[in-house]
């Protein structure tokens, strides 16, 4: 069977199962309706209008070792095998990735490499994110053996196969359950849509989106272009309409990719899980006004937020409920006590420990104006 005919397959049916591979699913004829994948830019700006951000949690509860449990989950640090799945056509990003199949059923994103800092920093924000309510897709800290893939095949895809290769620091990828919401492909969101965002409509509110802006900050993440932000609507808030068009009762926003944090917010999006660079910027660019500290990327769409206490205080407050443990093991599971850069000594997991809740504290101690 050729490859690109299976991996149709595969791909429908991890949709059905719930576990994303990170592909959008075929859109349906036209005489079956409209998917969610297509609607009109007005549809698409009244979704935003009442798009929700975040959910309650019991944060004290979240295992950050752990992680998000659900189909697929993997635990720390294990050792899978996969089956290398060749791409289908050029690769994109800047980051060493591949798919492999875990099962003929199962086709995962494989980030893997020692010096990549994506495959630390992005298993950290998004158990981070997910402990305090945010959405996140699910990063999980493996050690992976590729069958029949070459020995590079981020670099060199199209190099002679090995038997085995394995990668000891590598994370699998888990994308959010659902169906993206847009009107062209990756189309995602810019920031400054969630100002358009009404909490009367029963959209998210002002201390949410700025709460999730300032979380942005603390991160340091600049990579911010549209694509890697998606509206969403969960799988049992899909319905039909009488034409048989996909309508979403629950539409709700998240940031897709969250590997460009824990550095420093650069031009080029250079700096990811650097300590160095992530404890020498503050929070606020100007404390006294509340703005926060975030330069912008070349193809980012965000910057400098300017936060309202009730955003700050929001914030705060679920910041305040991680426990020493909980910050410890976010570190711990994102191995950052692993990452080797350049000829530097890998540093301990306490001290990214003592840079978050110094960070937290700059949070915590600021007042904004009303």
């Amino acid at each position: 069977m050729k490859a690109s005919l299976r991996r149709a397959g595969l791909v429908a049916i991890v949709l059905a199962a719930g576990v994303t591979a990170g592909r959008s699913a075929p859109s349906p004829s036209p005489s079956t309706g409209r998917d969610l994948s297509h609607v009109t830019a007005e549809e698409r700006a009244a979704y935003l209008r009442r798009a929700i951000i975040w959910q309650p949690t019991d944060i004290a509860a979240k295992d950050l070792m752990a992680g998000p449990q659900g189909p697929g989950a993997l635990t720390f640090d294990q050792q899978v095998s996969c089956d290398y799945v060749a791409p289908e056509g050029p690769t994109s990003g800047a980051t060493p990735k591949f798919e492999c199949a875990l099962t003929p059923e199962d086709v995962v994103k494989v980030k893997y490499g020692r010096k990549n800092g994506e495959v630390y920093a992005e298993v950290a924000a998004t158990r981070l994110f997910w402990a305090l309510g945010f959405w996140a897709d699910r990063m999980y800290p493996v050690q992976v053996t590729c069958r029949k893939c070459p020995i590079e095949p981020w670099y060199w895809a199209t190099e002679k196969r090995v038997p085995e290769k394995t990668f000891e620091i590598a994370a699998i990828e888990r994308r959010l359950a659902g169906k993206r919401i847009e009107t062209k492909e990756d189309e995602g969101w810019r920031w400054a849509e969630l100002d358009t965002i009404d909490e009367k409509a029963g959209g998210a509110t002002r201390a949410h989106r700025d709460a999730l802006k300032l979380l942005m900050v603390l991160i340091q993440n600049s990579d911010t272009k549209p694509p890697n932000q998606r509206i969403m609507c969960a799988p049992d808030a899909v319905k039909k309409d009488a034409a048989g068009n996909e309508t979403c009762a629950r539409p709700f926003l998240y940031v897709q990719d969250l590997g460009y944090a824990f550095g420093e917010a650069t031009l080029l999006d250079t700096s990811k899980n650097d300590l160095q660079d992530w404890s020498g910027e503050p929070i606020w660019k100007d404390p006294a006004q509340c703005v926060g500290n975030l330069k912008k990327s070349l193809q980012g769409t965000f910057k400098d937020p300017a936060i309202s206490e009730a955003g700050r205080k929001f914030l705060a407050d679920l910041l305040a409920q991680l426990s020493d443990k909980q910050i410890t093991d976010l570190f711990t599971a994102a191995r950052v006590d692993r990452f080797h850069r350049h000829a530097e000594r890998n540093l301990p997991v306490s001290e990214w420990v003592k840079v978050f809740k110094k960070k937290r504290d700059e949070i915590a101690s600021t007042r904004c104006p009303s």
